[in-house]
């Protein structure tokens, strides 16, 4: 491959690439990057509320350290999809993590927020790095018949991250402070440079075009970044300030140029082509539902938790986590069920449960002596969302010709973190906006839970749309 890193990557061990579980190891050492990842985005959800106390700053201002991160990664996924591409993918992995691992450091040393918010957008290239490679690593390494078995585990990979996060990241603010909810990061960072060194085989093949399309990188990073600014703030800039016009017009300007690029372009950053499939555009729209589901929960639950009922970081670490466990629970189980009944009707299925467990939540769940109807609606929420991600994954992948899977992979991460945002960005817009409303008042805690209960209701919204995009796809099971 031209200009390729390939001679310069170390071979995996000769011993571990004879075994036939070879392609299992690779598996394994993607689906670290996956843990961690989500390890740290649900650890950071749950130190919010302290970093307002650490920094004396708003609801507004500590977003960004969530925030920070999204925007980085967004912005440098497609270029960095593009450059492993064109020079290798091993060699530019290990380097994500190394990055991600480094920028974890700095992030637990930063003395202002304003240093910790750039040591998190130096995460987000890090997890860039990360998120270009690893879907496009284990496609290429799994039998096309396991591959639904290997994107489930790499799906409860990322589900034991969420899972892990709030109850670690409790124990840590209660016992440590907020600085070793970054450093948690390190151990696995290392480990996982180590591991893919000697397991991970090196690149091969590659592009006819190595032509690398920097008007289309120009175009694409600016359409992201304004969008999400514009969603972010929403509860901070007026509907018609010239601030929000700027960001919206811009973000569609650039948007619609980049489009007209990647048309006219022999070697585009995005294959546009794939979402002329409706089933494929609809399940990349899923996935970007789903994680707005997710991490917007973990967001209005982190406030209605600590700050409305006043619990303690580990007691809300151990009731957010129900989440996540039941979700990386039933991924296996949903790709199982969605094998045999089409992942159209399973997943339709889980968004009604979410739909179900937000509205429990939003009209119930927070009132006196509530807590086995609030636990209990949080694990419906996460056993909705297991039945829905992981088959709405894999389906999206399929719906991608065989030629063209990594470059679908490199897409749903892409829409994953791109969801993730939205999800932060409307929930937290929307209850800044809440709790703006009682200016003039003390914020005591049952005016917490009233607005994230008021704030719910975007996450119904989701859930709703999602479940409607479901129908794009094939209602028979595949065989």
């Amino acid at each position: 491959m031209p200009m390729s890193f390939s001679t310069i990557e170390p071979p995996p061990l000769r011993f571990l690439e004879r075994q036939s579980f070879h392609p299992w190891l690779i598996v394994g050492v993607t689906c670290i990057g996956a843990f961690v990842g989500q390890l740290d985005a649900s650890i950071v959800q749950l130190a919010l509320p302290a970093l307002t106390h650490a920094f004396d700053a708003t609801v507004n201002e500590v977003r960004w350290v969530a925030i920070a991160y999204l925007v980085a990664f967004a912005g440098s996924l497609g270029v960095f999809g593009r450059v492993c591409d064109m020079f290798g993918r091993k060699l530019l992995y290990l380097c994500g993590f190394a990055l991600f691992t480094g920028a974890s450091l700095l992030c637990g040393r930063a003395d202002d927020l304003g240093w910790l918010i750039a040591f998190r957008a130096l995460q987000g290239i890090g997890g860039g790095l990360l998120g270009a490679n690893s879907m496009a690593i284990l496609v290429k390494s799994v039998p096309a018949d396991k591959r639904a078995r290997a994107i489930g585990l790499f799906t409860a990979a990322q589900a034991i991250g969420v899972s892990a996060g709030p109850i670690v990241g409790g124990l840590l603010l209660d016992a440590l402070g907020w600085r070793w909810i970054f450093w948690t990061a390190l151990p696995f960072g290392v480990t996982a440079v180590v591991l893919g060194w000697l397991v991970l085989p090196r690149s091969t093949g590659g592009p006819a075009e190595t032509t690398f399309d920097w008007m289309g990188a120009v175009l694409l990073v600016p359409s992201l970044v304004l969008a999400i600014l514009a969603l972010n703030q929403v509860s901070v800039w007026p509907l018609a300030s010239p601030a929000m016009i700027l960001c919206v017009v811009g973000s569609i300007v650039f948007l619609a140029l980049f489009v007209r690029q990647e048309k006219r372009t022999g070697a585009p950053l995005v294959e546009l082509g794939l979402f002329r499939n409706p089933a494929f555009a609809a399940g990349i729209g899923g996935v970007a539902l789903g994680y707005a589901l997710l991490y917007g929960m973990l967001f209005l639950m982190a406030f209605a938790l600590q700050k409305g009922l006043d619990n303690s970081a580990t007691v809300a670490g151990l009731k957010l986590a129900v989440i996540p466990v039941v979700l990386g629970l039933v991924a296996p189980v949903g790709i199982a069920c969605s094998e045999r009944f089409s992942a159209r009707r399973v997943g339709t299925a889980g968004m009604a449960m979410c739909l179900a467990a937000v509205a429990a939540l939003a009209l119930i769940a927070f009132g006196p002596d509530r807590l086995v109807i609030r636990l209990c609606a949080l694990a419906l929420f996460g056993l909705g969302l297991g039945l829905f991600m992981a088959p709405n994954s894999h389906a999206t992948i399929d719906a991608a010709p065989a030629d063209r899977s990594a470059t679908a992979g490199a897409l749903v991460n892409l829409a994953r973190v791109f969801g993730s945002c939205i999800g932060i960005s409307t929930t937290s817009s929307m209850m800044a906006w809440q709790l703006g409303r009682l200016s003039g008042h003390d914020l005591m805690s049952p005016l917490f839970v009233a607005a994230v209960e008021s704030s719910l209701l975007i996450l119904a919204g989701f859930a709703l749309i999602a479940g409607a995009a479901l129908q794009l796809f094939p209602s028979a099971a595949r065989r």
